[in-house]
């Protein structure tokens, strides 16, 4: 059957008429001998043909019908997806060209020149993380030191300065001005005995706590005294460990030479002087530091051979180097110094909520790292890597998935375990990734040296700590009668069905009474201390003798008015 004619209403003349092949969008079949398959794609709209698009099954491979279950349109964005991770075709490796080049390599070539190439190849701020009762206050995540100058009947300030007997002393004196905070020092302290009405003062960065109760145990520093002290070494051996690792950055060419000796004295200058572990000498601080070296070493070889081999071999912007990846790797060996400022010690919910400014830091923290991590997936997609890398990183993921959902178990992530986990995506020899890179190194040296290989699954007793809440039952406080000399409690039995045998006391935060079964009635008469003064009273359980939770403090006014929480028969 001949096709119909049609006429052009454009002017163009006669041509044949769209078969049903045509419109249907499929090729018509060959009538010709030839062998050749004729397509004809659709034409634009101004040209006056209006041709049939590539059929789907032509621009699909085979591969796909596996999938023609799945719409097209998706199927075109996931292959455009996977097209755009894989990157340009031939991969732009990323390498470094230095500013002044002849400058920055006159040291390594002034050592090939003339040395052989055999020799060439050669916190006193703490804070307490924990809740600690001071009164009917709750300190946690900021300076333990109660106290401040002792003011006279006028209310004036005096230059004495008197603090609780459970502060912490080197706060104290940093507080007193004794010793500074940078240098360090010495000083002489002298016990006074019970003391009442502790002042609350901010000197030298350091926020003091106030107690208005009495407490038996009180300090203060002696002025125009001072023991023999030892001079404080660290800003010393800091400077002399930066000259030399800067002397090698600067002078090694070699990246096998270059990392195993910075790491090496990063990791013991932690270990040994910028932030040790906490041991009484010497002798048994080197035995721990030496033990902790060697797996870091072990690890430090894997990330070495995977990410910064990778990344140093063939650079030769030594200055560049010196400056954003030895500088890092100082700032984050450094962190207790250098990170102290962000109030964050520990990625939990609720050591979160009790760290002021911590939410905002998180989310400023995260961002940031959005933002890192952008720009890396874009200089992995230009090198071709992208693919490979969200492969290592969904195993990464699963393997935190993982460790979340494993029940009694608490995923941390520690400094060492952080490094980790970002370094693979830090071996492109970008002027970035040698910043990131160092950071990330420092980050790592600083975690092993200080605190080892800790666990990243804890249970949460690990994780509360020796001081930290049990979340446990609290007595029931039945009966409070107050007076101006003295105030009376009765309480109900402990549960003994859960272990709980005893009732533990604590007076202006000291324990005054324990009384278990057996001994007599449950109830006790107080006496006050100091006529007109304060006193705060709290109660908790006791398996033996361990106490559990204690209450909320309860407040005995100096007028025999009482005032508690409703687990103390009073009200909030």
């Amino acid at each position: 059957m001949a096709p119909a004619k049609t006429t052009d209403i454009g002017g163009e003349g006669e041509r044949d008429a769209p078969s049903q092949w045509e419109r249907d969008g499929i090729p018509e079949p060959s009538t010709s001998a030839s062998s050749t398959l004729d397509v004809r794609s659709r034409a634009s709209s101004d040209s006056g043909h209006a041709y049939g698009p590539i059929p789907v099954w032509l621009q699909e491979s085979s591969k796909s019908f596996h999938w023609r279950w799945v719409p097209y349109q998706v199927r075109h964005f996931a292959r455009a997806t996977v097209s755009w991770t894989r990157g340009p075709d031939p991969p732009q490796i990323q390498k470094i060209t230095p500013f002044f080049p002849s400058v920055q390599e006159a040291p390594v070539r002034l050592i090939t020149k003339y040395f052989p190439q055999k020799i060439h190849k050669a916190g006193l701020s703490v804070h307490v993380t924990t809740p600690h009762a001071v009164g009917a206050q709750d300190i946690n995540y900021r300076p333990f030191v109660i106290g401040g100058p002792v003011e006279d009947e006028m209310g004036h300030s005096s230059s004495e300065y008197v603090y609780r007997g459970d502060s912490f002393v080197c706060q104290a004196a940093i507080h007193a001005g004794v010793v500074s905070n940078q240098k360090g020092g010495c000083g002489v302290v002298k016990l006074l005995g019970s003391y009442s009405n502790f002042t609350s003062t901010k000197r030298n960065g350091i926020q003091s706590i106030p107690f208005d109760a009495p407490f038996p145990k009180s300090f203060t520093f002696v002025s125009g005294l001072s023991s023999s002290c030892i001079k404080d070494l660290r800003w010393p051996l800091l400077a002399v460990t930066v000259i030399f690792t800067t002397i090698l950055s600067l002078c090694t060419a070699s990246p096998s030479v270059f990392f195993p000796m910075v790491f090496t004295m990063l990791f013991f200058h932690v270990g040994l002087v910028s932030d040790p572990p906490t041991n009484t000498d010497y002798a048994s601080l080197s035995s721990l530091i030496i033990g902790r070296f060697l797996p870091a070493a072990f690890v430090a070889a894997v990330f070495y051979r995977y990410s910064v081999k990778p990344q140093q071999q063939d650079l030769n912007a030594y200055v560049e180097r010196t400056i954003l990846w030895l500088g890092g790797a100082w700032i984050g060996s450094l962190n207790n110094y250098t990170f102290d400022f962000i109030p964050i010690q520990r990625l939990t919910p609720s050591d979160l909520r009790a760290q002021p400014g911590a939410p905002l830091a998180l989310s400023i923290i995260v961002i940031s790292l959005l933002a890192i991590a952008i720009g890396q997936v874009w200089y992995l997609r230009l090198e071709g890597r992208l693919p490979k890398y969200l492969a290592i990183y969904g195993i990464f993921v699963t393997f935190l998935i993982v460790c979340v959902i494993i029940p009694t178990l608490n995923l941390r992530i520690h400094h060492y375990f952080l490094a980790l986990l970002l370094l693979p995506g830090t071996r492109l020899q970008t002027r970035p990734s040698l910043l990131y890179q160092g950071i990330l190194v420092g980050l790592f040296i600083n975690g092993t040296a200080r605190w080892g290989f800790d666990s990243i699954l804890q249970t949460t007793n690990e994780l509360r700590g020796p001081d930290g809440p049990l979340h446990s039952a609290l007595p029931n406080i039945t009966s409070i009668v107050p007076a101006v000399s003295t105030i009376t409690f009765q309480w109900a039995m402990p549960p003994l069905a859960q272990g709980y045998d005893g009732i533990s006391t604590l007076v202006n935060d000291v324990e005054r009474w324990r009384w278990y079964i057996g001994e007599g009635q449950p109830i006790k008469t107080f006496e006050r201390q100091e006529e007109g003064l304060v006193e705060y009273f709290r109660f908790a359980l006791m398996r033996g003798s361990g106490a559990a939770d204690f209450t909320k403090a309860g407040v005995w006014e100096g007028d025999g008015v009482w005032r508690g929480g409703r687990d103390l028969g009073g009200e909030e």
